[in-house]
């Protein structure tokens, strides 16, 4: 059901000053970055993996615990079918956070649910996957 990692995202304060770091220190690319009324977000890429990601985080207006689980906020993982993946993960016993999956910020489906040790996860349906 899994077909990749999709992108690790990471609680930042200042998103500028992150975009800046990871572009001119690491060589990342902004593949996307937008808000919502909660959050701004970008994410970005290197040219040698362009289809995993990271995902930078701003809260404007947190949301509960979203990002109790630290400056790691979650890991991701691509699906081609998000109502199927949903499916078949709860017959295996997960128990997702919400219960539909929630709107990406360019225009996918996003689901979350813990791991194991209470780690974020997210199962996340591209747009043109």
């Amino acid at each position: 059901m899994i077909t990749k990692i999709e992108h690790i995202a990471i609680i930042v304060e200042d998103m500028d000053e992150s975009i800046t770091f990871y572009s001119k220190i690491f060589g990342f690319t902004v593949r996307l970055r937008g808000e919502n009324p909660n959050r701004e977000m970008a994410f970005l890429y290197l040219e040698a993996q362009p289809d995993t990601e990271i995902e930078l985080i701003r809260d404007i207006d947190p949301v509960g615990e979203y990002n109790r689980s630290g400056i790691v906020n979650h890991l991701a993982f691509t699906v081609e079918d998000i109502d199927l993946s949903i499916q078949h993960f709860k017959d295996k016993g997960i128990k997702f956070i919400s219960s539909e999956p929630q709107p990406t910020l360019e225009g996918g489906r996003m689901i979350l649910f813990n791991g194991p040790n209470d780690e974020l996860l997210q199962l996340v349906e591209r747009l043109n996957a």
